[in-house]
């Protein structure tokens, strides 16, 4: 008879099994929260209407009237979604809190793997595996179970399947989760090609999600059709002689734990939406702003690149002052820029385009999900810099918006210096060669090349330099931080 040992689990295999457990279901749940924000898949760069190649709506797209990308959005329903609902923002919080964590439980793993001598649990020794395995698929297939000196612990097929999981399939889902940070494709044009585009990748991550459902159902149907005591008693006490009973209890109990956790935060999420950022916050600003700021963007396209259709988001200013400017062909328009600036300005329209031209062909990455690629022109926010002379203790910049936010208020976002201070960082007044639409943030709208499209305002209307955003409004950094509970950090 085999001792436990032999066939056994280590106490530190065992937890980490159970922590992947808990938070590869936590990934699932937020991933698709994020997807029903928008529920359409594409390959390339851009996401151009009626190209998807999977969608998970009914939805028609007007063709009648003006419609932004957020009427795209799902309710998703909370039983299946982390939190459920219309809330992208806190769905991101809380898959980039799990992503954190999975990683560095990952990375555990993976060191005591080989540190520990149990990599050969999973990594195949001999050529002879490959064979073995397909007999033993041949064997299941026929619905039978291959002999018990099969396991070692695992059966080939198990062996070569856990390997693949481990090695191949999780650093899949890390990479092409990458490509679709902005900061990163704009930092290295080049990986997002790797994949082929950036929507291409967010397929692709959607493919891999599949791939860890299809594999989270069939193991589970194996523990149970090989054995389910048995089964639990190796994963939750370390061998096969333990107490069954207790094990069986043990284990549903942490499975239990886990359901109800993703309930019982989803519905907090749902009520107390507030706290919840916060909390979630802590965990993820601060590797997205050091992501943030070591990637400043050097993004290089081609007009061949440039997407057919160019989606837009955000309401246009209904005032009567914006009508009269855009009658008047914005010859009126002036902008405003003060706060903590040695010398506050106001440059009219005329002013702003006087300035230095520059021009950049990139990738827009909306944090829906859908991308396109333009190419825009205006004046370098560096010269503006130049102009006003931010006073040493200025650290961010607000950019006040001629729009309304979802509250009535007026539409603001804030950005640090520092980010502000990259050369592809734009007050763009034309796309794709023509003066901006009032859709695309006519007259004025700001680029910024390493940041999620959100945080680039449109209609600009003036500009503060401020020492900390704590007291303005929520204090969260921003009409979408303060209303929808976004990361004012938005470079993934």
């Amino acid at each position: 008879m085999p001792s436990p040992i032999a066939l056994g689990f280590p106490a530190w295999l065992r937890a980490a099994h159970w922590i992947n457990v808990f938070f590869i279901g936590l990934l699932l749940r937020s991933g698709i929260q994020i997807l029903s924000s928008y529920p359409r898949l594409y390959w390339g760069y851009d996401s151009t209407p009626h190209r998807a190649w999977l969608k998970f709506t009914r939805q028609k797209l007007p063709t009648d009237r003006h419609w932004i990308t957020l009427d795209q959005e799902l309710d998703a329903p909370t039983w299946l979604a982390q939190p459920g609902g219309k809330l992208l923002g806190l769905g991101r919080h809380w898959h980039l809190a799990a992503l954190v964590f999975w990683i560095l439980n990952g990375c555990v793993y993976v060191v005591l793997l080989f540190a520990t001598g149990e990599w050969q649990r999973l990594i195949p020794t001999s050529w002879t595996i490959f064979p073995a395995a397909w007999h033993t698929a041949i064997t299941y297939a026929t619905f039978h179970l291959p002999p018990a000196d099969s396991f070692h612990p695992y059966d080939p097929l198990q062996q070569l399947t856990y390997a693949a999981v481990v090695f191949l399939l999780g650093p899949f889902l890390i990479v092409t989760g990458a490509a679709q940070s902005p900061a990163i494709a704009g930092r290295f044009p080049w990986y997002e090609r790797l994949f082929g585009g950036r929507q291409t990748a967010r397929s692709l991550h959607f493919l891999g999600l599949l791939a860890v459902i299809a594999f989270t159902i069939v193991h589970t149907g194996m523990v149970i059709v090989t054995g389910f005591s048995q089964n639990m008693g190796k994963i939750v006490l370390g061998g096969e002689f333990t107490p069954l009973r207790e094990a069986v209890i043990i284990g549903l109990a942490i499975i239990a734990f886990c359901l109800l956790f993703y309930g019982v935060t989803s519905w907090l999420s749902l009520r107390r939406p507030r706290p919840v950022h916060n909390a979630l916050g802590a965990i993820i600003h601060p590797s997205m702003r050091w992501l943030g700021h070591v990637t400043p963007p050097r993004q290089r396209y081609t007009r061949a690149d440039i997407s057919p259709d160019f989606l837009v988001n955000g309401e246009p200013p209904t005032s009567e002052r914006y009508e009269l400017m855009k009658a008047l062909g914005y010859a009126d328009y002036h902008l405003e820029v003060g706060g903590l600036v040695g010398r506050p300005l106001c440059l009219t329209f005329a002013q702003i385009r006087a300035l230095p031209r520059h021009d950049q062909i990139t990738l827009h990455h909306c944090i829906q999900g859908w991308s396109a690629i333009g190419e825009w022109a205006g004046a370098s926010f560096a010269d503006i810099l130049k102009l006003c002379g931010p006073l040493p203790e200025a650290k961010y910049v607000v950019f006040w918006s001629l729009s309304e936010d979802t509250t009535g208020r007026q539409f603001y976002e804030v950005l640090d210096l520092a980010t502000l201070r990259h050369p592809q960082t734009l007050l763009a007044y034309q796309l794709n060669g023509e003066d901006l639409t009032v859709e695309h943030g006519a007259p004025l709208r700001l680029r910024v090349e390493n940041m999620l499209g959100f945080k680039m305002v449109k209609w600009i209307e003036r500009i503060e330099f401020v020492a900390e955003y704590a007291s303005i409004r929520e204090g969260q950094g921003g009409s979408r931080e303060d209303n929808k509970q976004y990361e004012i950090e938005a470079s993934i």
